[in-house]
């Protein structure tokens, strides 16, 4: 009788011996407020929360690092509630922190989880492995955009208008540089409602960047390319400055003004004064 060969065994990853990244513990990635039918406007807040999954600890940050922009857009789920309750609109707000992954960015991206934000470096998300990133995707971003997904297919069956707008908040000062704007407008092929937006809002007395302090690309940003541009569906970005949101009166505040100029900006562009759409 031959002696037995080696015995060979399957390589098995240590991932399956890790915990999962979201336990019984930790909330769903994304909260909806349906809004009413008839109002066109669809808001997504993609860095609204700061939650880390418990799996991944603090991600080796303090507690005073997790409480800065680098983690989540400060003050903009609270604008996000007020302007969906003034407009009745839809409303997806992203629970779990960008540094998690994040949720404007195309998947393989540099900057979907970042090593570096700012000046900080993020001990937690060096070295991953594929799974690791895979897993982030897989129950983060992915349910997440599905959602959004899920509503705007539901609005173009039944022939519903649609206003996709990705609502953002930005730090004052970043690397050093200060930043003057109180908020921004911001676009990329599409300008049918930006420019009619950048004039209501200046109107108002404020200092509105025009693609300022960011500019919306394919290769920086998720939503405005697959839910605006890509569908043919009308779309922006707002970025307000975070220290003009940072309490809840200013929240409101902001979420009463927006709910006066975005309606206004998108009867300017029914009326024939938008923008282009390029491309």
């Amino acid at each position: 009788m031959p002696a037995p060969g080696p015995v060979r065994f399957g390589i098995i990853s240590w991932m399956q011996y890790a915990p999962p990244l979201l336990g019984t513990g930790d909330p769903p990635p994304f909260h909806v407020a349906e809004g009413r039918p008839d109002c066109p406007f669809v808001l997504a807040a993609d860095h609204a929360g700061r939650v880390l999954p418990r799996s991944l600890g603090t991600l080796g940050l303090t507690q005073a690092e997790l409480d800065t922009h680098i983690a989540w857009d400060i003050g903009i789920a609270g604008v996000t509630r007020e302007l969906a309750r003034q407009l009745g609109a839809f409303m997806i707000l992203q629970v779990y922190s960008r540094l998690v992954i994040d949720c404007n960015r195309p998947l393989g991206a540099h900057s979907s989880i970042v090593e570096l934000s700012e000046f900080t470096s993020i001990p937690g998300n060096k070295g991953l492995s594929t799974a690791q990133v895979a897993e982030r995707a897989r129950l983060v971003f992915e349910p997440y955009h599905a959602r959004i997904l899920a509503e705007i297919e539901r609005r173009e069956r039944a022939g519903l208008p649609i206003v996709y707008v990705a609502m953002h908040s930005f730090t004052p000062r970043f690397k050093g540089v200060d930043r003057r704007w109180h908020c921004g407008v911001l676009y990329n092929r599409d300008s049918r409602l930006a420019r009619p937006l950048l004039q209501l809002l200046a109107r108002e007395g404020l200092e509105v960047g025009d693609n300022e302090p960011y500019f919306v690309s394919d290769e920086s940003d998720y939503g405005i390319p697959h839910y605006g541009e890509r569908r043919g569906h009308l779309s922006v970005e707002l970025e307000i400055r975070q220290d003009l949101i940072a309490t809840e009166e200013q929240q409101v505040s902001w979420g009463n003004l927006l709910g006066r100029v975005l309606p206004a900006a998108l009867a300017a562009h029914r009326a024939g004064g938008g923008g282009s759409l390029e491309g």
